[in-house]
């Protein structure tokens, strides 16, 4: 369920009988030829899919995340990650606050990796609240099954490629881009970056068959939602 779709009057009800929530954490960068948004569009897309069937309370995501190598890119927007941690204490906070007790941080860039170590610290000074924090892609079910369908996946590439990430009407390259080193973009200037990925894919294929897709996301899904059920004691 929503949060967006909730009055306040019925979150309180909500926490008469449970205590979970999901805080999906996003970003806003280039993904080549995919949405801008991708990050957060799946973050939350998969937040929502995990939770509907178990009625678990869903807060919007935080569209925001830390990009610094991709600034060259229009449209690109990086959160200092003082920022970003900030951002995530004061959520965690505010839901504390509220009576929540049981948190999934289901996190949609490895950009934000900062604000999962803040995370720790936080359960250190909160020791009655549970957060588990969750990187969807690269979760051991869902990698098991992108090496499967095509090992060569990495940032916009086939594997970030779902009808709900495209852009319409635009039609992508059919060839497969030569992998490039994914750890060259943390150690040159972002113009440098630029230059080095061109259109922003680190490599591989631009799409699959959604039919692929499909099974894919729905591991992402169980994955994820097995995450909600499991024992929290752990």
């Amino acid at each position: 369920m929503n949060i967006k779709e909730m009055n306040w009057q019925q979150v309180e009800d909500y926490l008469q009988d449970e205590d979970r929530a999901i805080l999906p954490l996003g970003c806003t960068e280039q993904h080549a030829y995919l949405s801008l948004n991708t990050d957060a569009i799946l973050a939350e897309k998969l937040a929502q899919d995990c939770a509907s069937d178990l009625n678990i309370a869903v807060f919007p995501v935080v569209n925001y995340g830390v990009t610094p190598a991709f600034s060259a890119y229009p449209g690109t927007i990086s959160l200092r990650v003082e920022t970003l941690v900030n951002i995530v204490r004061d959520i965690l906070d505010g839901l504390k606050k509220s009576g929540f007790k049981r948190i999934i941080i289901l996190n949609g860039h490895g950009g934000n990796s900062a604000a999962r170590m803040f995370v720790q610290e936080w359960l250190m000074d909160n020791p009655s609240m549970k957060v588990k924090w969750h990187d969807w892609w690269e979760a051991p079910k869902v990698w098991q099954k992108v090496e499967e369908i095509d090992p060569d996946a990495n940032h916009a590439s086939w594997m970030e490629n779902f009808p709900w990430t495209r852009i319409a009407n635009l039609n992508l390259p059919k060839i497969k881009k030569e992998m490039l080193n994914s750890k060259i973009p943390d150690q040159i200037s972002p113009k440098e970056v630029r230059d080095y990925l061109g259109d922003g894919s680190y490599g591989g294929a631009y799409y699959k068959d959604d039919s692929l897709m499909a099974e894919l996301w729905q591991i992402a899904i169980e994955e994820a939602r097995a995450l909600l059920t499991d024992n929290w004691d752990k």
